[in-house]
């Protein structure tokens, strides 16, 4: 078992890598700032969870956590920290963390709500989405058509989920910039096209419907522009 921890005081940080070694036999990677944190966490890392302090040097540790699920990311978060209001508290859950734990705590505690996080991880389980012979796995980032792996940039992916979860409805060129993007800035007027293009390059030219003047849509039935 793989953990990452988020933590930028070096006394705490030393005991709960210590203690859960221990305790749960566990491999703990320390990151003391969400920088390293989102490195830690690109595409593809093997943690089977996140022990996240909101308050770090460099930004909000909630920013670490959005990153994971605006990506849909379903990594298990613990968020540990000092802050006990409950309005901090919903903030945490709403952007998707899965439990908080309110500094000071006893270790066991921290072991036993970071085993149930993850158990119930391993429980769950994430529908497939499916078109046709296209297949998404979101657990694991995957797309397959006619049962073979497709290898999609992240912001396809993006794309294809956000048009694929509103199938039977037309998105607005804005609303697939957000879903990719998010509030991050100010981008080329063309560049939706540009993943447009590539989808259907990728996954068949009948996939996706223009809406000339409204947007794009998964065309369900196959009858493409």
């Amino acid at each position: 078992m793989r953990i990452l921890l988020v933590e930028d005081d070096a006394l705490l940080g030393d005991a709960i890598q210590t203690g859960l070694q221990q305790d749960m036999q566990a491999t703990i990677d320390w990151a003391r700032d969400t920088a390293t944190a989102r490195i830690s966490l690109a595409p593809g890392h093997e943690y089977q969870a996140v022990l996240l302090d909101i308050g770090l040097p460099d930004a909000s540790g909630l920013q670490v956590l959005s990153h994971l699920r605006d990506r849909y990311d379903a990594t298990p978060v613990l968020i540990v920290t000092a802050r006990d209001q409950v309005s901090e508290r919903i903030a945490g859950l709403d952007a998707g963390a899965d439990d908080y734990v309110v500094k000071p705590f006893q270790l066991d505690e921290l072991s036993a709500r970071l085993r149930a996080v993850i158990r119930r991880s391993q429980q769950a389980v994430t529908p497939q989405l499916q078109i046709r012979d296209i297949v998404i796995e979101p657990a694991r980032r995957q797309v397959y058509r006619a049962g073979r792996l497709v290898s999609l940039s992240e912001h396809e992916y993006r794309t294809l989920l956000a048009l694929l979860e509103s199938r039977g409805r037309t998105l607005a060129r804005e609303h697939l910039e957000d879903a990719v993007y998010g509030n991050h800035g100010t981008i080329e007027s063309n560049t939706v096209a540009v993943y447009i293009h590539q989808l259907r390059r990728k996954l068949g030219n009948d996939l996706i419907q223009t809406v000339h003047g409204s947007g794009y849509r998964i065309d369900v039935l196959g009858n493409g522009d």
